[in-house]
């Protein structure tokens, strides 16, 4: 989920050790990551880069410690909290059902200008602004650029695109699967846009660019976008693949093998040393005992044969919901799950006629995106058909044949993840694999008994906007007005009503 994915990216660490493991940071809760936590941002200021974020944050708000300019980032443009919507940035908490609240800054300052633009839109402008104003400076640049896209917006309308981008995916029958569909496209331009404007500022052979997702996608349920992680089990805020095994690409001029699919498994923590080596920049090491991300710098930079590096992924542990989920090496250990096993399934289906009317192009169609045009200049190999539909297949998933199930309510699972992706064939009863069930139980119980107690906090009804000029804001020390206001999607904080 986000709180917990963004607190790893981060700080390196697994969300047990950062007080991160349940759930998420709903905008009135009073906590955040925690501070004794050293953060990316704050590893590459001291470095000498200028950090900036721009779009999401969603790891604490309730004080100004907390925020983004605080923990790292020089500059931040965006929005604190969970999600937005997608034109008039309030947002409102589902659960605690609390009033609209305005929720983008600039820095600490609220940012009223250009509303009525699609967010997507406005952080993208941004990105390439900074990225312009940085051509030709000597000290480097830091930007996470975190898209509101594909995430929802407000439970009244949670899918929205502008209507040109929607009318472009006609042909899918699913009025909310064009709409998402239209979403997904716009991020994609968001990314040709951004590698465009490297290319055409000559930054990009001295960047590395990284782009992936927090989480699986919510196919139904709460925040439901109707997105696919076929043919994966769950989704997002379930311990299977289908919700903690997102797609992901890097590029850097760097990369010995890049054209490739890049198979060792990383974790989201491993980013924090990984880029650290890769800037070259040392950590202390009072930061670095405390990581466990490992550093992949030399893997991911190395030949497309180099060797896996054995490793441990915590994808899960929260005692609340008595969710455990472990993977080592090539098996993954699933004890519990969320929502007592309803998402726990494979969810999402495709309309075999709802067919793109690009797919026969579609090597044509790579090649003159944005990104391929700006990148081609770097290619080792030119971008054939055969090496994209070589490249396709590669990254295929592909199941193993049913053997037996498990329902983690009831018993232990046990998957052989490199064999077995789709988890369909629990081990967790096999003589042969005992051992391997005992090794991950006992990790499980080293890694709580290091656990810190879960951050969460209960809502604070201070923290409701209607205290505060229809904003969402630092609302442990902001004293909240004497008369509640009406809040909606116009007027205040900014009056305008576009």
């Amino acid at each position: 989920m986000c709180t917990p994915s963004r607190g790893a990216l981060l700080s390196g660490r697994y969300p047990i050790h950062t007080g991160t493991q349940h759930f998420v940071i709903s905008n009135e809760e009073p906590w955040s990551l925690t501070l004794n936590a050293t953060l990316m941002p704050e590893i590459f200021q001291r470095a000498g880069y200028s950090t900036n974020l721009v779009g999401k944050w969603h790891l604490g708000f309730s004080r100004p410690e907390y925020t983004p300019t605080r923990r790292g980032f020089d500059y931040h443009y965006g929005y604190w909290g969970a999600y937005i919507d997608y034109y008039q940035r309030r947002s409102k908490m589902p659960v605690a059902n609390y009033s609209l609240g305005y929720d983008f800054r600039r820095n600490m300052e609220l940012e009223c200008r250009e509303r009525g633009v699609y967010v997507t839109d406005l952080l993208t402008n941004e990105a390439e602004r900074l990225i312009k104003d940085h051509a030709g400076k000597d000290q480097p640049l830091f930007l996470m650029l975190s898209h509101l896209a594909a995430h929802t917006a407000n439970e009244d309308d949670p899918l929205q695109a502008p209507e040109e981008e929607i009318r472009k995916f006609a042909y899918i029958k699913d009025p909310n699967r064009r709409k998402y569909a239209a979403m997904v496209s716009k991020l994609d331009q968001s990314v040709g846009r951004v590698i465009s404007t490297l290319a055409n500022t000559e930054q990009l052979e001295n960047s590395i660019v990284i782009f992936y997702s927090d989480n699986g996608a919510p196919s139904v349920g709460m925040f439901s976008n109707t997105g696919s992680n076929w043919p994966l089990r769950g989704q997002k805020n379930t311990p299977w693949e289908g919700g903690v095994r997102v797609a992901g690409a890097i590029w850097s001029s760097q990369l010995e093998a890049r054209g490739n699919i890049f198979t060792q498994p990383i974790y989201v923590g491993d980013w924090l040393p990984t880029l650290a080596h890769a800037a070259d920049i040392e950590l202390e090491e009072s930061d670095a005992h405390k990581l466990d991300g490992i550093d992949l710098w030399p893997q991911l930079a190395g030949a497309a044969d180099a060797p896996h590096v054995p490793r441990e992924i915590l994808h899960s542990l929260d005692d609340v919901w008595r969710v455990a989920a472990l993977q080592m090496g090539q098996w993954k250990y699933v004890n519990g799950t969320t929502a007592a096993g309803k998402f726990d399934t494979v969810l999402t289906y495709r309309e075999l006629d709802d067919l793109d009317p690009r797919d026969s192009r579609y090597p044509v169609t790579v090649r003159n995106s944005a990104a391929s045009r700006a990148l081609s200049r770097f290619d080792l190999r030119r971008l054939t058909q055969q090496r994209i539909a070589a490249i396709r297949r590669s990254a295929a998933v592909r199941c193993a044949d049913f053997q037996r199930s498990c329902n983690p309510l009831l018993e232990e699972c046990l998957y052989d993840i490199s064999t077995d992706p789709c988890e369909q064939n629990n081990l967790a009863y096999s003589s042969r694999h005992s051992d391997v069930l005992a090794a991950l139980r006992r990790r499980v119980r080293e890694l709580r008994a290091g656990a810190v107690t879960p951050g969460n906090r209960a809502s604070m009804p201070a923290a409701d906007p209607t205290w505060h000029t229809c904003t969402w804001e630092s609302f442990e020390l902001n004293k909240p007005g004497t008369v509640p206001l009406e809040c909606d999607y116009h007027g205040v904080p900014c009056e305008s009503n576009v």
